[in-house]
């Protein structure tokens, strides 16, 4: 009798062992027979199971950050300009011969405080864009929300009067929020630190 094809499994099959299905003598155990290959395990997080994230800034979060310190830089230039507006009131409505201009009145009935207070509502929201654009390096999703919080109420705000500093601040708003708010923003502010 011959014993024919030795992958046949319909043939006798050798070694004595008995039925179709189990190892035969001599095949190692745990080693794949037939089929597909198999395919090391998947380690979804990278090594040791955990997530690791990028390890560089994504390049929209970089410009995010590079926008957030030009919005400062716009808020600075805004609080010198209404100091100066302020102390240009105050010191012209001291002049005589203005009190019977009516355009200026219109303007000197606006008061000098609340043009000083707007100077420093300026300063303290481009003291919150530094503080945000520092803490992109080591912030977690919290500092995300809340440049996209901060990115929201600025694009509102510069809409409101619509100069060019307006809108230059409107699409500045914008674009940091989208950058911060994207796919690759959200991994960078969710990745681990050590």
């Amino acid at each position: 009798m011959s014993f024919g094809d030795p992958n046949n499994p319909y043939g006798q099959q050798q070694g004595g062992q008995p039925g179709y299905g189990y190892p035969q003598q001599g095949q190692p155990q745990g080693q794949p027979g037939y089929g597909y290959p198999q395919a090391p395990p998947v380690q979804p997080y990278g090594a040791g199971g955990y997530g690791m994230g990028p390890t560089e800034m994504p390049g929209g979060v970089k410009a995010a950050r590079v926008m957030l310190y030009v919005i400062a830089g716009l808020q600075v230039i805004g609080a010198v300009l209404m100091f100066l507006t302020g102390a240009a009131i105050d010191k012209a409505q001291d002049d005589p011969s203005l009190r019977d201009d009516v355009q200026f009145q219109d303007l000197a009935d606006f008061s000098t405080g609340a043009v000083y207070a707007i100077g420093v509502g300026a300063l303290v929201w481009g003291a919150l864009a530094v503080f945000l654009a520092i803490k992109f390096k080591t912030g977690g999703s919290g500092i995300r929300v809340t440049t996209m919080v901060f990115g929201i109420i600025t694009a509102i705000l510069g809409i409101y009067p619509f100069i060019i500093v307006g809108l230059a601040h409107t699409v500045l708003a914008i674009l940091v929020t989208v950058f911060v708010g994207k796919s690759d923003g959200g991994e960078w502010f969710a990745r681990p630190r050590h």
